[in-house]
């Protein structure tokens, strides 16, 4: 028995540490990503460990899959962390498929639980505007501060997005920005005018005046001792600029990106380009974009519909 449960641990093992290798190399994942993936399969095994299975992977069929489905389910973890958990299952699977160690992926059928889709929080253009009016311009990162909140709104960047930013991504003339997104892909994405202005000004004045540190020359927002600013320093910077403009909304960088996107979406843009300008894979990530204001919408009917009752201006 224990040989057996060896050789079984052994396979696991031998299998995830491939499977590492795929998401990094061919997949161009994060570590993040990877760790994430990778913690999926072990809960797994857990569940094999705990039921005393004796299983290698090219032995787990869709039975065993089925209770480990249910095992989380009665875990006390929400739908979301089980959804995720089931998707990195499929992944792995998949992968054996692909090197040819089973004949058919046992968890293709696996059910993950029904998620509600929470609309993301979304600032209106004057809850940007007040945000950006609680900026302390006298204060030394005054312009950085200005600059972030212009480029997190003005092209939708994903926080990672914007603190890994370098001056020479910046292309002023064609006025695009290069972006590096989820694994390592690169999209150029237009930049408007106030944003790039004040990218401009930050970069001839703080930005110049700060010496950086070895390896952040031409990293564009560096903090005070002249390194990258991180991601937790940018969310502080949100969460305080937003409590001093009085905003009772939960607000983050992320608020920003799906402000662009919704005010892109109800101003009419397309939404092919606008998943293109937000870096994502599949277009129904996008989707969740095309809800607009209730108000906005009502507004519409009235003001367009003939059976509205509402008297419009005649055609001239």
């Amino acid at each position: 028995m224990y040989i057996a449960q060896k050789n079984a641990f052994m396979a696991w093992e031998q299998w995830v540490r491939a499977y590492e290798n795929y998401l990094k190399l061919e997949r161009s994942l994060s570590v993040n990503s990877i760790y994430a993936y990778t913690s999926d399969i072990s809960k797994l095994i857990d569940f094999l460990e705990h039921h005393q299975y004796t299983i290698q992977p090219e032995s787990i069929t869709k039975h065993h899959l089925a209770e480990f489905n249910a095992w989380i389910g009665t875990s006390g973890m929400n739908a979301r962390s089980q959804a995720r958990i089931i998707s990195g299952i499929r992944s792995f699977f998949q992968f054996l498929l692909m090197e040819e160690l089973i004949a058919f992926n046992p968890a293709k059928d696996m059910n993950s639980p029904r998620l509600s889709r929470k609309l993301p929080e979304v600032l209106s253009l004057a809850e940007i505007d007040k945000m950006i009016q609680a900026i302390d311009m006298s204060a030394a990162e005054g312009q950085r501060n200005r600059a972030i909140i212009e480029t997190l709104y003005g092209c939708g960047l994903r926080v990672s997005e914007l603190v890994n930013l370098k001056i020479s991504d910046i292309q002023t003339q064609a006025e695009f920005i290069r972006v590096t997104g989820k694994g390592n892909k690169q999209r150029l994405v237009p930049v408007g005018q106030q944003a790039l202005k004040h990218i401009q000004l930050y970069i001839a004045t703080t930005r110049k005046t700060l010496p950086a540190r070895k390896g952040y020359e031409d990293t564009l927002f560096l903090n005070r001792f002249g390194r990258q600013l991180s991601r937790e320093m940018t969310f502080n910077i949100i969460k305080a600029l937003s409590k001093a403009a009085g905003i009772k909304k939960n607000v983050s960088p992320h608020t920003l990106r799906h402000s662009f996107a919704t005010h892109l979406m109800e101003g009419g843009a397309d939404l092919r380009a606008i998943q293109e300008m937000l870096g994502h894979e599949s277009i129904t990530t996008t989707e969740i974009y095309t809800h607009l204001d209730r108000e906005y919408l009502r507004e519409n009917l009235l003001m367009f519909h003939p059976r509205s009752g509402k008297k419009k201006n005649p055609r001239i």
